[in-house]
């Protein structure tokens, strides 16, 4: 994930004394957020992606044999309208594509068909034992999170590239089940488009959404209108951004949450936590977990 130039970055600087309390009430801050540590969701960045070839269901899987509940993918759209899971919206990084059509750069995943990407490697650039790994379709992939039990951060990727998006990914959720009574609540969408939260919001304003970035403070109860997150990268917040931020009530009614990326250590996942964050997307999901875990 990476913030959008758009969204504006001064809400982050504000309150940036308070990391600077006097030390009893700073003795009491941390008391009361070691006991909040282990309340943390700990979010597995494209799976367990340090572990597993990003976004492939072997990264979901690596994900469930570490124990994390929670997995994040990135939802794009095929030339003939087929919806894939893949962070890039080039292919070439993570699959053999210029080796299998060399002659088809800059290899953009709206240029190929499902057929075509169906026939390329996405797992062998990151390990010899993952050769064969498949680009996964966004039903391949709820099958497989709903086969573990798992829930879903789901990001729509470069949505301003795939007009309608946002319903035809609904329409699959749905015809999955994944938007019942029982299921939605194990599901979150995202993206950094406002456009394209706000979109899903007004078709389904039952799901929860979340908005990636780090809006100003004085236009996040605009944002509230149709989130219930606010999901920064962790070097752009501090704990009275975090703590504006959870004194805006979302699209729910409820403290809009912050879940932050994409923390991989577990001194940077313990500071974030103590900011006061509801969850931590990572790449390594088991060293943020314990790290927790020891600080609770």
């Amino acid at each position: 994930m990476q913030i959008r130039p758009a969204a504006a970055l001064s809400g982050a600087l504000i309150g940036v004394s308070a990391l600077f309390l006097p030390t009893a009430t700073a003795t009491a801050t941390t008391q009361a957020t070691a006991q909040t540590h282990h309340h943390t969701v700990t979010v597995a960045h494209r799976g367990a992606s340090a572990y597993a070839p990003e976004n492939t269901l072997a990264a979901v899987d690596a994900a469930d044999d570490l124990g994390i509940d929670w997995v994040e993918n990135d939802v794009q759209r095929t030339k003939d309208g087929e919806l894939i899971v893949m962070h890039d919206t080039t292919l070439s990084r993570t699959t053999d594509v210029e080796q299998v059509f060399p002659d088809r750069a800059p290899w953009n995943i709206s240029d190929f068909t499902l057929d075509e990407i169906e026939k390329l490697d996405a797992g062998s650039w990151f390990g010899p034992e993952f050769q064969g790994e498949t680009v996964p379709t966004l039903d391949e992939y709820m099958d497989r999170v709903s086969d573990n039990h798992q829930k879903l951060l789901l990001e729509l990727k470069a949505p301003e590239l795939y007009p309608g998006i946002e319903r035809q990914t609904l329409r699959e959720l749905r015809r999955e089940g994944w938007l019942d009574h029982r299921h939605k609540r194990r599901l979150i969408i995202q993206s950094f488009s406002a456009d394209s939260v706000r979109s899903v919001h007004r078709l389904r304003p039952d799901i929860k959404t979340g908005f990636l970035g780090t809006p100003a403070v004085a236009d996040l109860p605009d944002y509230a209108e149709f989130s219930d997150q606010i999901n920064p990268s962790y070097k752009t917040i501090d704990a009275g951004y975090v703590a504006a931020v959870r004194a805006v009530d979302g699209a729910h009614g409820k403290p809009l949450e912050v879940y932050t990326w994409t923390v991989n250590d577990g001194p940077a996942a313990v500071s974030v936590a103590g900011m006061g964050v509801d969850g931590i997307i990572t790449n390594k999901p088991d060293v943020i977990r314990d790290a927790l875990d020891d600080a609770s």
